[in-house]
């Protein structure tokens, strides 16, 4: 599934590309589905037979815990987070008030909305500059700008609320950005991200040449350690599960900041997290793989263990060779009609 209609529409298309190929090319029966809005978009959905929905849905109504809502209802497993998660780590605000509930260090921040920009002098008051601004819920880093003054202060949260109803503004660190992969749970590793410019915004993350990339992080072990548990501990804090990026501040004193949870990451053969994962032993192919095995449902208690691809001649499929379920004393049930997933029940 890619597409939908956020701003991060096109980067999705490119995600769920190269996904569908990849994952044909290992065996598997793909459908590549771009999603609508609406009706259209539930309509989509509910005529769909699948086994498993592999999300390459990036922003709002793919990433924030809607489309996951609504495979909930028709029972059909998904990749990556949980709606409670993937609502919880779309909202930036959300994020750090639970990221200051669990003791993750997180940059100073007020939130500010449409209502309030006519007093943005009075609210902003003493926080300082230079300070981030950036939408409430939107992903790429579309939208975010960093600000010296009271005048880019205020074109830069009229900028920023063309895509949200309100928006952070947030302390500007000064540090390494480090980006840490993880996949159901296990860390996988982490990546330095090094922009030509101030911030690593949306130009910088798409523009060829704007920023250089080092895996392993140039930074001493024991602060990898630390980075990689503070990256483990975000995720505890919003229930993420599945493949995860969780983006760092890493400063020149002892100060490690956490951004933001990415329940989503990018899946082009040149995101961050492929990249992660290929120094971690995953080939593209591979990674995918694992992260289409992982998918399950929330309102579920077990979680299934989804779609064989095409076996070779002689040899047994993924789902038939998987002796996990019945040696556990659960019994596989083939579904049918329009949701086409396998349910998992007790066996008696």
């Amino acid at each position: 599934m890619m597409g939908g209609v956020s701003s991060e529409r096109e980067i999705s298309l490119r995600s769920g590309a190269a996904v569908t190929e990849t994952l044909g090319q290992l065996g598997y029966d793909v459908v590549p589905i771009d999603l609508g809005s609406g009706a259209s978009a539930l309509a989509d959905l509910a005529g769909a037979s699948m086994d498993v929905a592999f999300l390459a849905l990036h922003g709002r109504q793919g990433e924030d815990g809607v489309v996951q809502g609504i495979l909930e209802m028709l029972g059909i497993p998904y990749t990556g987070s949980g709606v409670l998660g993937s609502a919880l780590a779309m909202d930036k605000l959300k994020s750090k008030e639970l990221f200051r509930l669990h003791n993750v260090p997180t940059p100073p921040y007020y939130e500010l909305r449409r209502s309030q920009t006519e007093a943005l002098a009075e609210i902003h008051g003493s926080f300082g500059y230079p300070a981030i601004v950036k939408p409430r819920r939107e992903g790429s880093s579309l939208g975010v700008v960093k600000v010296d003054s009271l005048a880019e202060l205020s074109a830069a949260v009229e900028n920023a609320l063309q895509y949200d109803d309100s928006v952070l503004v947030e302390r500007f660190v000064s540090g390494r950005e480090i980006a840490v992969g993880l996949l159901d749970g296990r860390v996988l590793g982490a990546i330095e991200i090094a922009p030509r410019g101030d911030v690593y915004d949306f130009e910088a993350k798409y523009t060829p040449g704007m920023s250089d990339y080092f895996i392993p992080a140039r930074l001493e072990a024991t602060r990898i350690t630390g980075v990689l548990k503070l990256a483990e501990r975000a995720v505890e804090a919003l229930e993420v599960r599945g493949a995860a990026r969780v983006d760092l501040l890493v400063t020149e004193g002892a100060n490690e900041y956490v951004l933001e949870v990415n329940t989503l990451p990018g899946m082009t053969e040149t995101s961050l997290f492929p990249r992660i994962a290929a120094a971690a032993g995953y080939d593209f192919g591979g990674l995918c793989e694992a992260m289409l095995q992982s998918a399950r449902l929330d309102s579920s208690c077990v979680r299934p263990h989804v779609v064989p691809r095409h076996a070779a001649p002689g040899e047994l499929s993924t789902w038939e060779a998987d002796g996990s379920f019945e040696d556990a004393g659960y019994a596989v049930v083939a579904a049918r009609g329009r949701r086409g997933a396998r349910s998992v029940q007790r066996s008696a």
